[in-house]
This record gives C-alpha cells, sequence and structure tokens, in this order.
C-alpha cells in the first residue's frame, strides 16, 4: 500500500475545537464542501459515529445522485488492513503465543535470515511502529504489471528479501513506513496461528463484529466490488495482495462494515471479550519517535489524542479515525486515489472536529504564464529520468526521455497532473524567483534538478557548529513539536506524529524540504542566536519558539 500517514499539513490544522453532533443532511454538506466540483471527479463513502447515533452520506464531485458507490459497495481499504493486522497479532499475544518484545526472527520459518543492528534484532513491537529499519518494499518484489503490483509476490521472494537487507541504524530508533515488514507480520501472524489469513481475519474478526461484507478474496453474497479509478477519472485495476501477505492492505469492505470496526474501537457496541481485549491492546501506546499504537498513528486533537490510519491503493483511499475521549468516530471511502494530492486528512480531521478546516475541492484551473515560463526545458528527476516540460498554449507538456508526450493539466491548487496517467508535478518557486518542482507519482516524491544550465549540483554540507545553531525543539502548537536536529551534515526535522526528514540550505537562516512543499525561517534574537522558526507550508505559516 501506499504509504498513508496523516500529513504534515494536516496535523498542523488539528487546533482546539468542538465536535457538533451531526446527522445525515450536515454530513452531506460538509463532504461536499470538500468534493463539489473536485476534478478527479472521485465519489466519497462517509459515516460520523457517535455515541447515540451513525450519520452516513454518499456523495460525488459532479452531484449527481450516481449509483456508482451505494450501501452495497466494497472499497480496497489499503493500509487501513494493518490495524486489523495488529488486533489478530493482539490476540494471539493475549493469548499467550507471543510478545510484543518477540525478535521478528522467531516468527518467521526456521531459517530465515533476518537483519540485525550490531546485535539489535527487530522486535515485533518495531514492525508495528514502522521503526524496523526494512525498506519500504521487499527487493526481490517482482511486479509483472504495475496496476496491480502485488500480485505476483511470493512468500519466498519476501522471506529471502530479507537477507538483501543491511540495517542503518538500529530498529526502534526511526520512524520509516515499510510495507514490507507489514507483509511479514502478516505472513507470520497466519503461520502461528496455523490459519490462512482471510479465514482467520473472517473468523476472530469480521465475524464478531458483524462486519458481513468484509472480505480479501473471497466476496460474500449481496456486495458490489466497487471499480477504483485515477485521479484523472480513469477506471483501474484492482489491487491484488496473495494469501497470507493481504494483511498489508487488501481487506475490502462496505461503508457499514467499517462503521461496525470503528464502533467497536469506541465500545459502542457488544463484541465478544476476547476480541474487545484485543482491541483494546492494539490502542495502546508502544512508541512515541513519533506517538503510536499498534499500527495506529497517535494524533494530537484539541488537547488530546486521536487514533487515525489512513490507506490507498491504485484505485482508492480511506480514513478511519476514532476520538475516544469523545466517543465520535469517522470512517471516509474512496473510489478514487488520492495519495498524491493530499488524501483524506483534512475532512477527516474536520469530522472529527469542525474548527478544523474541511479543505477544498481541486478545479481545473489556467496556469500563471510566469510559471509556465519558469518551468520550461530540461530536467533531471532524482533517481535519473530525464523530462523536457514545454509550452503547449495555456498549458505544459511533459516529455519522458524515450516515451511519448503527455499534456498536462493544472488546478487551482497550483499544480499540474498528467491526462493519461496518474502523476503530480508540483511548481515551487525558490527563494531566488527560479521555479523548480518535485515530481509525485506511485507514492515517491522526485524533486527536479534543471539541467540546461549547468545546475546539477550536490546538495551542500554544512559544518557542525553551524548546524548546531538550530538544533532544538520549536513548539508549533500545544501539543505539536518539531524537532530540529543534524544527520550527516544536513539539518533535518521531525514533527510530532511523523517521520524525520531532511532540509537543504537555500539561504541565510532557510533551508526546504522541497519533496514536500516545506520552508523553514529561522529567527534570530538581539544576541544573535536562533530563538524561533518560521515554518511555511501550502500557504500557511506556523510559527514557534526555541525550546
Amino acid at each position: 500500500m501506499l504509504p498513508n500517514v496523516m500529513t504534515l499539513t494536516a496535523l498542523l490544522a488539528l487546533a482546539a475545537g468542538n465536535a457538533a453532533a451531526m446527522d445525515d443532511v450536515a454530513l452531506a454538506r460538509a463532504v461536499d464542501a470538500r468534493l463539489s466540483g473536485d476534478r478527479t471527479g472521485a465519489c466519497f463513502a462517509v459515516a460520523v459515529i457517535e455515541r447515540e447515533r451513525v450519520a452516513r452520506t454518499y456523495r460525488c464531485a459532479d452531484g449527481t445522485a450516481t449509483p456508482r458507490i451505494g450501501a452495497d459497495s466494497a472499497f480496497e481499504i489499503g493500509s487501513v488492513s494493518k490495524t486489523m493486522t495488529a488486533a489478530l497479532l493482539a490476540q494471539l499475544i493475549a493469548e499467550g503465543n507471543g510478545s510484543l518484545d518477540d525478535p521478528l526472527a522467531d516468527w518467521l520459518p526456521a531459517g530465515t535470515v533476518v537483519p540485525a543492528f550490531e546485535g539489535r534484532p527487530i522486535l515485533l513491537r518495531h514492525v508495528v511502529t514502522h521503526t524496523s529499519g526494512l525498506p519500504a518494499l521487499p527487493a526481490r518484489m517482482q511486479v509483472s504489471n504495475p496496476a496491480d503490483p502485488y500480485a505476483s509476490v511470493t512468500p519466498a521472494a519476501l522471506l529471502a528479501s530479507l537477507g538483501d537487507v543491511t540495517l542503518q541504524r538500529a530498529p526502534g530508533t526511526q520512524f520509516e513506513y515499510s510495507n514490507f515488514a507489514s507483509m511479514l507480520l502478516s505472513y507470520a501472524v497466519a503461520q502461528r496461528a496455523g490459519q490462512p489469513f482471510e479465514a482467520l481475519l473472517r473468523e476472530q474478526l469480521f465475524a464478531p463484529l458483524g462486519m458481513t461484507h468484509a472480505y480479501i478474496a473471497q466476496p460474500p453474497g449481496g456486495v458490489r466490488p466497487t471499480t477504483g479509478h485515477l485521479p484523472n477519472g480513469n477506471p483501474t485495476a484492482a489491487w491484488t495482495i496473495p494469501g497470507d501477505l493481504a494483511g498489508v492492505g487488501g481487506v475490502r469492505a462496505t461503508l457499514d462494515d467499517m462503521v461496525r470496526y470503528t464502533q467497536a474501537q469506541l465500545g459502542l457496541i457488544e463484541v465478544p471479550a476476547a476480541v474487545r481485549a484485543a482491541l483494546e491492546a492494539t490502542q495502546q501506546p508502544v512508541s512515541e519517535q513519533p506517538p503510536m499504537a499498534m499500527n495506529w498513528m497517535l494524533a494530537p486533537l484539541a488537547g488530546r489524542r486521536v487514533w487515525v490510519h489512513e490507506g490507498g491503493t491504485g484505485g482508492f483511499s480511506s480514513l478511519v479515525g476514532f476520538d475516544p475521549a469523545n466517543g465520535r468516530g469517522v470512517v471516509v471511502l474512496s473510489d478514487t486515489a488520492l495519495t498524491a494530492l493530499g488524501g483524506l486528512g483534512s475532512l477527516g480531521a474536520h469530522l472529527l472536529d469542525a474548527s478544523v478546516p474541511v479543505g477544498k475541492p481541486r478545479k481545473v484551473a489556467t496556469p500563471p504564464a510566469e510559471v509556465l515560463d519558469g518551468l520550461v526545458g530540461s530536467w533531471q528527476l532524482a533517481g535519473g529520468m530525464r523530462v523536457e516540460l514545454a509550452r503547449k498554449g495555456d498549458t505544459l507538456t511533459i516529455h519522458p526521455a524515450g516515451q511519448p508526450v503527455f499534456e498536462l493539466g493544472y488546478d487551482d491548487f497550483g499544480d499540474f497532473y498528467p491526462l493519461q496517467f496518474d502523476a503530480l508535478l508540483s511548481p515551487k518557486q525558490a527563494s531566488d524567483g527560479r521555479w523548480t518542482f518535485v515530481w509525485l507519482q506511485g507514492g515517491g516524491a522526485m524533486p527536479a534538478t534543471r539541467v540546461d544550465d549547468g545546475a546539477q549540483a550536490g546538495q551542500a554540507r554544512l559544518d557542525d557548529a553551524t548546524l548546531a545553531a538550530y538544533a532544538g525543539d520549536y513548539t508549533l502548537m500545544p501539543g505539536f513539536v518539531l524537532k530540529v536536529d543534524a544527520a550527516d551534515g544536513r539539518l533535518r526535522a521531525q514533527a510530532t506524529g511523523q517521520g524525520a526528514f531532511p532540509l537543504d540550505a537555500t539561504g541565510t537562516d532557510r533551508f526546504e524540504a522541497a519533496a514536500f512543499g516545506i520552508e523553514l525561517r529561522f529567527q534570530r534574537g538581539a544576541d544573535g542566536q536562533v530563538n524561533a522558526l518560521e515554518l511555511h507550508q501550502g500557504g500557511r505559516v506556523m510559527r514557534g519558539a526555541r525550546g
């Protein structure tokens, strides 16, 4: 699954406010504010769960009463499936079949080579908090069909890929989202339980919770598999995640299935005691760097924590979040892949707390002439691909080396997008006035370097004393801190609930993470020492004093 953590922008938006009771009409109005007219053409199935009621709505960007989705529609929920794998693991642990402090190697077949760092093994707690140090995907994952990338993965290739890994740091020390590690956990849980993963999930979770239409590969009667879509509106193939690896993101479910799942998380419905205990176990904090439970992200909201996970596949996006303090939960299921466009975080946060902006739809727009002129030319993407950008009337075309020319559309968020496939070209104006961009595709962010003016060069390394002048904890809002430190001659930053990201110097006291559209502007006091910073992202500015 695509790595779907709540974005930094969404987390910054989580401010103190309130959670007003909601009915179907109010919910439809809120979803329309985010979705109506969106250039993706997406449809959303959304529910807000409260102690005494559930509000539901099915809405589409075109505003029509389309039969495209409905109560019988099963959506790919992507990485939200990982929270269900965690529940199965918690049940095994409760039965005396293991511990979060077990080495991952103990749960895999004898003889499997599992990397360690200076004798420190990968533990199960590292897997469920994405701090194992394993890469995003297994090295021996053969992708025969990019539209269905996991279909050919085998347990043998998965296990053999462990032998290709050299850990760069001790497990448990840094957040790095890893579908590789999650596939291993899914496989390990099934092996330890002695049942196929789908059968185990159906017996231990779906049936006890009344999730009657949830499945992986064997759809029950009365369910309609939803067709997924790319952000350009084109239909795309369903994803196949084979057998015991499916806990990484292979679950399909209706809105009502996910409502039952969220109600159970909040303790709002009667479920067997063993299942309730397992769900509660998955909610307990396991890691604080960043704050995580067992495959649940813990995000700050109005002075308390909410539990949240997003998911994304080739044609779907999803979000489940819940606020135990207020007895409120939210489910958002989209029949369109929106990960590259920021996901569903703003809508989910708004539905948990009305003070958070709901976000707005992306609408087709005409790009400014200065942006077009600033981007025309030859570029090299991180990873080596050369592309040529050229003007075509009021838009651009992109010509990747050795491929056809593709026309780009433009939206009012200031991004270009190919009309024929799923990707995003996000422009950014540097402090010297020149334009550059980041290419977003397949869950990766590739900064571009202009190559027709001799500008391609490595990032400068700063001396330790210079870097140390910026290091510190900067409180951007109560409960939300940006930690700045140094690594490998560069500055890096890590926000509460997020992974660390590197920063490149762009000017005096200015640094950027171009892949995320983030700029940090450090400020100095009368004594000349750094005492605060401003974080600029997506038109927002947050200021934090140095602790």
